[in-house]
Formats: structure tokens, C-alpha cells, sequence
């Protein structure tokens, strides 16, 4: 079987990383409620840890406040739990089967800390971003190697991976810089 080099499956794997980034920055508190702030919050459902959302539906009624819709009558008092076990530092205030969450204003010290936390995922997605770089220029070397593309096509394609990658990496400095200012607004 040859082996073919394919910028678009490069650029997939590239997104990829971005998309994960975005997941990890919706998880990552602001001063204002967010639905996705409770993701990382698995919940001891049925003998087995289940994320909330299979549990419960959560909404923004107001800017400051989470309200938690639990679907089982007797799974209130385990999301109740997870909640306050997290280490999201709200207190969770259940009313029947709705919680409500109120959202604390942020202080400065621990604002900062969030805009590391931001931070460190960028990193991490651009880390990814240029393991598939390399793995893409690998493959282009290997292909030249083998004489299956020439050398012309290898250096005109590691320049097409080059600058998706700089795209991508444009990208989720982006991204970080809007968290941070979401993150440091008071």
C-alpha cells in the first residue's frame, strides 16, 4: 500500500487540538455562570461515576447563578455532593429536585490563578499542534526518501503543514487572549 501525505487529515488533527482547547477553556471559570462550568463534575449515579449532564440539565437563569434540574428524584442528594466535593468552590442550595448555585465574585488573587490555568491548556494545544507538525513533516521526508514524492513537492507541502500550523497556533493565542480578558473582567 502507498503511503500518501494529506493536508486535510493534518489540518483535522490540528482542529482537533483547537476543539479540545475550547472544551477546556468553557470548563474554566469567569466571573459570570456558565452551563459548561459544571463538565468536569462527575456524579456517583447508579453505582458508577456519570458527568452531570446525564443527570441533570443545567441553566443560566441569571449572570450569577447556576440552577441544576435533577431528573431522579433520588439522585439529588449524589449531584449535590459532587458539586460541593468539587473543587469548584460553590455551595450548592437544593430546592426539591432543583439546586441552585450561586456564582461568587472572583478575587483578584483567584482570577490569576484561572489566567495560568488558561494558560497551561494553550500550551498544551499548542504542543499538540506541533506533534501533528512533525508528524506530518516526518511523513513528507519519508515519502521523499522513498522517492515517492520529489523534493520540489516535499518543500512546497512542509510549507503548506508550516503554515497551517502557525494558522493554528494564531489561533489559539486568540482564543486565550478573549479568556483573559473574560477571566480578568470585573
Amino acid at each position: 500500500m502507498a503511503t500518501t501525505f494529506d493536508l486535510a487529515d493534518v489540518k483535522r488533527r490540528m482542529q482537533g487540538a483547537i476543539n479540545a482547547f475550547k472544551n477546556d477553556l468553557a470548563s474554566l471559570r469567569t466571573g459570570r455562570a456558565s452551563p459548561n462550568l459544571l463538565d468536569p463534575i462527575q456524579v456517583d449515579a447508579y453505582g458508577s461515576p456519570m458527568p452531570i449532564s446525564q443527570v441533570a440539565t443545567v441553566n443560566v437563569p441569571e449572570p450569577r447563578l447556576l440552577s441544576v434540574q435533577v431528573w431522579d428524584r433520588g439522585m439529588v442528594g449524589a449531584v449535590e455532593k459532587a458539586i460541593r466535593e468539587s473543587d469548584l468552590g460553590l455551595n450548592p442550595q437544593t430546592e426539591g429536585q432543583i439546586i441552585r448555585l450561586r456564582i461568587p465574585e472572583m478575587n483578584e488573587q483567584r482570577r490569576k490563578e484561572m489566567v495560568k490555568v488558561a494558560h497551561k491548556y494553550a500550551e498544551e494545544a499548542r504542543i499538540a499542534i506541533r506533534h501533528v507538525r512533525r508528524d506530518g513533516l516526518d511523513l513528507l521526508k519519508k515519502l521523499e526518501k522513498d522517492s515517492a514524492i520529489s523534493e520540489d513537492d516535499g518543500k512546497r507541502q512542509a510549507e503548506q503543514v508550516q503554515k497551517a500550523t502557525d494558522q493554528y497556533v494564531a489561533e489559539v493565542d486568540s482564543l486565550l487572549e478573549t479568556k483573559e480578558k473574560e477571566i480578568m473582567h470585573v
